[in-house]
C-alpha cells in the first residue's frame, strides 16, 4: 500500500470516534481495494513513519558458530601469538593460527582441542578478536600506573645510574689497560617528595657496588653548596648489579636503609621499566639536553671538572619549581623534613668499615693469605684452615670469620701494594682530526660562565639550622669497642706486650676497675698510657 494511501486514510479516521463504525468500513474499503486483510491494513497505519533498527537483531553475536566455542578457539589462537612472540615483536599470524589449529590440534587444560577444517576462517576470527579484546594491541597493554609519593623528606630515595652523552673524557682518573678506556656514567638520587636531585660523574667500566656506595656516601654526608644530606629510609632501584651486590646489602643494612627494586620490564607480561622510576629518569634526561649538549663548546677535561659543572646546573635545577606546590624543590625538601629530623651520616673510616665483601679461601701453612699479590699474616691457629674472608673495597684492613669467630683486623704484610696508575694515551689520527676541527669552530664559543656560574655573584642560601639524629655507629667488626671484659684483658696484655699476672696488685686492680668501667678501645688504650707508660 502507497504511503500516500495511508497517510489519507489516517487523516479521515482523525475525525472520526474511536468506536466508530464508519471507522471499520474505511478500513474494509482500503482491504478490500488493494486485496489484503484488515488486520494488515492496521499493521500498515501503525508502522507508517516509525524508526527502523540500522543493525541487525542479533548483532554482536556469531550465527555460523555457537558463541561459547568460538570464544574458546578466539582464546587459544591469542594464546598460541602470545606464546610464539619474541622480542622483535613476530609472531604466529591467524592465518597460520588456524592452519595450525586445524591439522595438529592444541593440547589445552580441558583437553585436545582441533575444530573442522573450513569451520573458521581469518578475517571472522580478526573481527572477533578485536570484538572480544583478545588482540595483540590489548594483550600487550601495560597495567595501569599506580603513582606513589612519600610523605617525607628523606624517606625514599630514588637511585639509578645512566650513561653519560659524552661517553668519555681526555683525562680519566684512572685507566685499566686491559679494558680499555672507561665510560663516563651518570649517577643520580632524587628525593621522592621533593623531587631534589644529586648527581656525580664517574668513570667506570660498568655498574659496580663499589663506585655506587662511594657515589651513595657523598650523597647522604654534608655538602657545602646545598644542604641535601641524612641518610634515607628507603632507596628504590632497578634490580641490576648494584642491587645484588652482597656489599651493598650489608652496607645498607649497617646504616638502617631499606632497598626495594622494581619489577624489571615485561616481568608480569607488559610491564614497562621507566615508568616505575619515573622520579630518576626524568633529571637524566634533562641534564643530557640542557647541560651535556653544551659540551660541543666545551669539554670537561679531567672528572672533577666535570663534576663541578655537574653541580652548578643541579644546583639551578633544585632552585626550579616542585611539581605541584608554588616553592621550589629545595625548599620543599626542607619545609617537609621529618620531625626528628635529618639521620646524620658516619665518618669515611667507619663508612669503609661496613663496605666489606666476603670470600672463602683457604689459610696457607704459614697462616698467610694472598689477596691480589698482597699478603696478611693471621693467627697461627687459622692455619691450613678454610675460612671466610672479609676483606675492604676501600682501604686494606681484612677480618677473617671461622666458626662463628671473627679475628683482625689485619693489615698488609709486605708484598706489592695495588695502586691506580694515572696513564694517558697517545691522541690518535681521528681525535688529532676532531682537535683542528675543533680549532675552526672557536668563533661560534660560548662564554665559559654558561657552564661553571663562576662569574655570577653566588649568593649564600639563607638556611635555617636543620634538626639532626646522632649516628648509631652499629660497630659489627669490634672496632670502636671490646666485645665484653676478657676481651679487654688480652688487649690490654697485648698493649703492655706482657701477662696480667705479672702485674702487681695495685695495677691489677686498677686494670680491674678500668675494664669494668668502659670498654671502649681508644679510652683504654689512653687510660693503660698514662699509668704504664708516663715515663717514655
Amino acid at each position: 500500500m502507497p504511503a500516500e494511501t495511508l497517510l489519507a486514510l489516517r487523516t479521515r479516521l482523525a475525525g472520526l470516534p474511536p468506536r466508530s463504525a464508519t471507522r471499520r468500513k474505511e478500513i474494509g474499503r482500503i482491504a478490500e481495494l488493494f486485496g489484503v486483510s484488515a488486520s494488515t491494513v492496521y499493521r500498515a497505519l501503525k508502522s507508517l513513519h516509525q524508526p527502523k533498527g540500522l543493525r541487525r537483531a542479533d548483532r554482536g553475536k556469531p550465527r555460523g558458530i555457537p558463541e561459547h566455542e568460538l570464544v574458546r578457539y578466539c582464546e587459544i589462537i591469542a594464546a598460541l601469538k602470545m606464546r610464539t612472540n619474541n622480542k622483535k615483536g613476530r609472531h604466529l599470524s591467524t592465518n597460520r593460527a588456524i592452519e595450525v589449529l586445524e591439522e595438529y590440534g592444541v593440547e589445552t587444560p580441558d583437553g585436545h582441542v582441533q575444530p573442522a577444517k573450513g569451520l573458521l576462517r581469518p578475517t571472522t576470527v580478526n573481527r572477533w578478536l578485536r570484538s572480544w579484546g583478545y588482540d595483540r594491541p590489548r594483550m600487550i597493554r601495560a597495567t595501569p600506573a599506580v603513582r606513589f609519593e612519600a610523605r617525607y623528606s628523606n624517606a625514599c630515595w630514588q637511585f639509578d645510574i645512566s650513561p653519560s652523552d659524552l661517553k668519555h673524557i681526555p683525562q680519566p682518573a684512572w685507566v685499566d689497560p686491559k679494558r680499555g678506556q672507561p665510560t663516563m656514567m651518570l649517577y643520580s638520587v632524587v628525593d621522592d617528595r621533593s623531587g631534589t636531585s644529586y648527581q656525580e660523574y664517574r668513570c667506570v667500566y660498568g655498574e659496580d657496588a663499589e663506585s655506587a656506595l662511594r657515589f651513595l656516601f657523598n650523597a647522604m654526608a654534608p655538602k657545602d653548596d646545598t644542604p641535601f644530606q641524612g641518610i634515607p629510609e628507603m632507596i628504590y632501584l632497578d634490580n641490576g648489579p648494584v642491587a645484588k651486590s652482597l656489599v651493598f646489602q650489608s652496607v645498607m643494612e649497617r646504616l638502617g636503609v631499606s632497598w626495594k627494586t622494581h619489577m624489571p620490564a615485561g616481568s608480569d607480561g607488559a610491564r614497562i621499566t621507566a615508568r616505575s622510576k619515573g622520579k630518576v629518569e626524568r633529571p637524566f634526561r634533562t641534564v643530557k639536553e640542557a647541560h651535556e649538549t653544551l659540551y660541543h663548546f666545551h669539554t670537561p677535561e679531567t672528572e672533577a671538572e666535570a663534576n663541578l659543572w655537574l653541580r652548578n646546573f643541579i644546583s639551578n635545577y633544585n632552585d626550579k619549581p616542585h611539581r605541584r606546590e608554588p616553592h621550589s624543590r629545595i625548599e620543599d625538601w626542607i619545609a617537609n623534613l621529618p620531625e626528628t629530623g635529618i639521620r646524620e651520616m658516619c665518618s669515611w673510616e667507619r663508612f669503609c668499615a661496613f663496605a666489606r665483601e666476603p670470600e672463602r679461601r683457604k689459610v696457607a701453612s704459614d697462616a698467610r693469605v694472598s689477596i691480589e699479590g698482597t699478603f696478611y699474616q693471621v693467627d697461627s691457629d687459622l692455619a691450613g684452615e678454610e675460612v671466610m674472608l672479609w676483606w675492604g673495597l676501600f682501604d686494606h684492613e681484612l677480618f677473617v670469620e671461622w666458626n662463628a669467630k671473627r679475628y683482625g683486623p689485619y693489615r698488609p704484610d709486605g708484598g706489592p701494594i695495588p695502586l691506580h696508575r694515572y696513564r694517558k694515551r697517545r691522541p690518535s689520527p681521528r681525535e688529532k682530526r676532531a682537535e683542528a676541527i675543533a680549532k675552526l669552530a672557536e668563533q661560534i664559543s660560548l662564554p665559559r660562565a654558561a657552564l661553571s656560574g663562576a662569574d655570577l655573584a653566588a649568593v649564600p642560601a639563607e638556611v635555617a639550622p636543620l634538626p639532626r639524629v646522632k649516628f648509631t655507629d652499629p660497630d659489627p667488626w669490634g672496632q670502636v669497642a671490646y666485645e665484653n671484659e676478657l676481651s679487654a684483658r688480652r688487649g690490654i696484655s697485648y698493649l703492655l706486650d706482657r701477662p696480667l699476672a705479672e702485674l702487681s696488685p695495685e695495677d691489677r686492680t686498677f686494670v680491674s676497675d678500668l675494664v669494668g668501667q668502659t670498654l671502649n678501645k681508644t679510652e683504654i688504650e689512653a687510660a693503660i698510657k698514662t699509668r704504664f707508660r708516663r715515663g717514655t
